[in-house]
Order: C-alpha cells, then sequence, then structure tokens
C-alpha cells in the first residue's frame, strides 16, 4: 500500500522508515529539503518538498493512490488543513493529524478527522507514572464519545471474572494483555495478577469507572 506523510520531523521520518520496512511505498512532503536528511541513507520512498495541502505537492507524492494520509508536521494549523484536503477533496479515509492543542483535537474529532493530541498523550503518560492507579486512554473513536483505556484494577479484583468488570463499568472489555500477549476474554475468563485490562466506555464515563476499578469490589458497590 502507497502512505503519504506530511513533515519529515522526527515523528514523520521514524514513520516513513517504519512504514517501508514493513513493505509500503512512501512519499513523504516538507517544505525544508533539509528536513529529508533525518531519513536514513537507504530510504528508498518519495521525497517530496511543497506544502503538504498543495493539491500540486500531494499529487507529486501519489496522494491519489494512498492507502492513508498523515499530517505530523509542527503546526497545527497545517496538520489539521491537510488532513482535510486529503480527507474532503481525495477521498482518503484513513487520515490523522497531530495537534499540539488538546481542546481544538476534540474539535476535530467530532468533525470526523481522528487527532493525535501530543501534549495530552505526554500527560498522560507522566501521569501514569506519577500516579500507579488510573487510566489511560488509547484511542477514540471520530464522534470523540467512545474510547479505549486501558484501566489499572485494585488487586481485589484478581480473581473475578471479567463480567464482573463489564457491569460495575458498564463498558465492555475489548482484550487483555496477559505476560505480553493479546487475549480474548469470553464470559468465563477470570482476571489474573498483573493482566493489563482494556475496556471500551463512553468517555463520559471514564472517570467513574476509573474510581470504581481502584477500590476492592466490595467497597465499590
Amino acid at each position: 500500500m502507497h502512505f503519504v506523510i506530511m513533515g519529515c520531523g522526527r515523528v514523520g521520518a521514524s514513520l516513513a522508515q517504519t512504514l517501508e520496512e514493513h513493505g509500503h511505498s512512501v512519499a513523504v512532503i516538507d517544505q525544508n529539503p533539509e528536513a529529508f536528511r533525518r531519513l536514513t541513507s537507504g530510504f528508498g520512498g518519495h521525497k517530496v518538498t511543497g506544502l503538504g495541502f498543495d493539491r500540486d505537492t500531494l499529487t507529486k507524492a501519489g496522494i491519489e493512490d494512498a492507502f492513508g494520509f498523515a499530517a505530523v508536521a509542527d503546526g497545527d494549523n497545517s496538520n489539521i488543513l491537510a488532513a482535510r484536503v486529503a480527507r474532503e477533496t481525495y477521498g482518503i479515509e484513513n487520515v490523522v493529524a497531530r495537534i499540539y492543542d488538546p481542546h481544538r483535537a476534540e474539535i476535530y474529532q467530532r468533525l470526523g478527522i481522528p487527532t493525535v493530541a501530543t501534549v495530552r498523550w505526554t500527560a498522560h503518560q507522566v501521569l501514569r507514572r506519577l500516579l500507579p492507579l488510573g487510566a489511560v486512554d488509547e484511542f477514540r473513536d471520530s464522534s470523540g464519545q467512545l474510547t479505549l483505556a486501558q484501566m489499572d484494577l485494585h488487586p481485589g479484583w484478581v480473581g473475578l471474572p471479567v463480567t464482573t468488570i463489564e457491569q460495575a463499568t458498564g463498558g465492555r472489555i475489548a482484550y487483555l494483555t496477559r505476560y505480553g500477549d493479546g487475549v480474548l476474554p469470553t464470559a468465563d475468563t477470570v482476571l489474573q495478577e498483573n493482566d493489563l485490562v482494556h475496556v471500551v466506555l463512553r468517555v463520559d464515563d471514564l472517570a467513574t469507572a476509573e474510581r470504581t476499578l481502584t477500590k476492592a469490589p466490595e467497597e465499590s458497590q
């Protein structure tokens, strides 16, 4: 498959090389030709100098044949503009934009443009290390109403069926990470020590679910 990436900073360069290593064709767009130095000497993709929302530049990058488009330049405005052009003008379904302002990211999520809010993600990672118990967003749907979150649990939940968590939170356990392996739970699956629990639930219910699961079951009811 072919992918177009706008922005050849550290994120864009890493993304481009990873996609190429997985056997995909890649075109990288950047205003500054010096930015392409971040790519390894063995990179075989297409390097296009220009603006990622300019049609001529996008055409040179092969946007018409692209399976996905990622806008990961330094500016929120250019990223969201380029993402909208890719989605609305060229009909690319797999589009993502990096946004630094978390409030704007939420707005664009509701407009159907998947975003990665860099500041919020970093804050979550720091908080996760400062506060051992809690929840970390891993994915939000395009409407911004549903989230897939990794939930930390009080030890008292160990040994209980996964359905107990679903009943307590109103969410659905999407999968468990157990000793590094992904596990699709069934109604009979019992939580084990050190399981990582990934729950799908409404964003509005996330805080309540977090408070529920970080207490022992008998205390939370």
